[in-house]
């Protein structure tokens, strides 16, 4: 905890009674929506944030602290500074503050102390303990999920990507709505304001619904744009790859590395949110097309999750996933299981997986052979410096041929529609002909197996030809 701590006879008190609304201090949340322009946090200047995180069995407070390393990294990519962090260890929340009277007065004597203007909790906060935190406090109180949501407020800048953030924020927002004071309220005394009228916060929950239902609408059709497009390349029958990871992981300056990309790629979360394709050529000469994902993180809100499952459709459905991991992170670990979690959440749990242990280079040797160990399979490199991409390259071929069966095919000259159905469907190993025509082999999925079955040669005394290495 930073900050000089007030004596504790100087400490607010706060009883059981209720406590006096304090006046807002200059936090930008503003009444949960209704001003606040789209954002959670102040940008104008940077704001002083005072991080809680609580420790509910079986969390022990070590985790919790270090749930709030993470937090800081939040809120400083949001555009605030960490003033001040308090920890608590809870068998259950307080339905009313969370945290309980007694951690609230604490807080509130550390906000006071380092004159914070927000306090972001590293936990989940209903709609009820927002108000009740917010009126104690004086100051902004968030959570983990509205910071996430003004991080990615921040980042997007597609169509697609700012109405889906857009839609993730209203969908948090509107349970979170607050009334503004009869002054805006329609209910009142005279000639046309008599009767139960309307008051200002069903105009603004009303308001934020129909906003809804049109970004819905908007996305539904980008998605049916979407899907035709993944109908086509799903007729030319080439491999789809998606790069997967924890958010700031490498996954777009892997990308770079082998596409020529130009995708942005800052050492910061969450640099980028949009879906990404392109084009590579891997060792044996066959293309494939490597899409990169959205970064995730611990406890990704589930309107966020919701919001983009149109564009991680791309993930289910492709035929391998490349999973970055930062080998030289705090806890590598950790961050394999929150990514998995969130693949099982989008139903691609069952997508073949690659792991890729990237900045390899910053780790010393007892980690590295502790991930080595861990993720015996893992290919290490760096895609920053470009070391060991190669191998990346060959891996992935390696693992998609491993899906594949090597058969050989025979067709009349007469058939050269069939022979470039073979170059389409699958990697052509060697190509000669005969007295009779065509004689080819290849590797095939088993689509293409299906799709090109009597061509093939079963005679099991025909020469297997050499496969190039990778």
């Amino acid at each position: 905890m930073t900050g000089d701590m007030p004596e504790a006879g100087d400490a607010p008190t706060i009883g059981d009674n209720p406590e006096p609304e304090r006046t807002s201090h200059r936090g930008g949340f503003g009444d949960y929506g209704g001003d606040a322009g789209g954002q959670f946090i102040e940008r104008t200047f940077r704001e002083r944030i005072v991080l809680v995180g609580v420790a509910l069995a079986p969390r022990t407070l070590d985790e919790a602290d270090a749930g709030l390393d993470e937090l800081a990294l939040l809120v400083d990519t949001a555009g605030a500074d960490e003033a001040g962090r308090l920890v608590q260890r809870r068998d259950r929340i307080d339905p009313s503050t969370y945290v309980g009277r007694g951690k609230l007065e604490e807080i509130l004597s550390v906000c006071e102390a380092v004159d914070a203007d927000t306090v972001v909790f590293d936990n989940d906060l209903s709609p009820a303990q927002q108000g009740t935190l917010e009126k104690v406090l004086g100051r902004s109180a968030l959570d983990r999920t509205a910071v996430i949501l003004d991080i990615f407020a921040q980042n997007a800048s597609s169509t697609e990507g700012k109405a889906q953030v857009e839609l993730a924020q209203l969908r948090y927002r509107l349970p979170r709505l607050r009334g503004k004071g009869g002054g805006l309220s329609q209910q009142g005394g005279g000639i046309g304001t008599r009767g139960p009228g309307e008051t200002q916060l069903e105009v603004d929950r009303r308001r934020l619904v129909r906003r809804v239902h049109t970004l819905e609408t908007r996305l539904e059709q980008i998605s049916r744009h979407r899907a035709t497009q993944r109908k086509g390349r799903g007729r030319s029958r080439v491999t789809k790859l998606s790069l997967v990871g924890y958010t700031n992981a490498g996954k777009s300056t892997l990308l770079n590395r082998l596409s020529d990309a130009g995708v942005v790629a800052e050492d910061r979360l969450f640099a980028t949110l949009d879906a990404t394709t392109r084009r590579v050529e891997l060792p044996g000469g066959e293309a494939v097309l490597m899409t990169d994902t959205v970064g995730f993180i611990r406890r990704l809100p589930h309107q966020l999750v919701e919001a983009f499952k149109g564009t991680l459709e791309v993930v289910v459905e492709s035929d391998l996933l490349v999973h970055v991991v930062d080998a030289s992170a705090s806890d590598p670990g950790g961050q394999v299981v929150a990514v998995r979690e969130v693949l099982a959440e989008i139903d691609a749990a069952d997508v073949p997986e690659m792991m890729v242990l990237n900045k390899t280079d910053a780790v010393d040797a007892d980690t590295l052979a502790e991930l080595t160990r861990r993720y015996p399979d893992a290919i290490h490199a760096s895609a920053g410096t470009g070391w060991n991409v190669e191998e990346v390259l060959a891996g992935i071929a390696e693992r998609l041929r491993a899906e594949t069966q090597l058969v050989e095919l025979a067709m009349p000259f007469a058939r050269g529609d069939v022979l470039a159905s073979i170059h389409r469907e699958g990697e052509v190993v060697s190509e000669s002909t005969d007295d009779e025509g065509y004689v080819v082999w290849a590797r095939l999925d088993p689509p293409g197996l299906a799709l090109l079955d009597r061509w093939i040669r079963t005679d099991e005394e025909a020469p297997v030809p050499e496969v190039p290495s990778s």
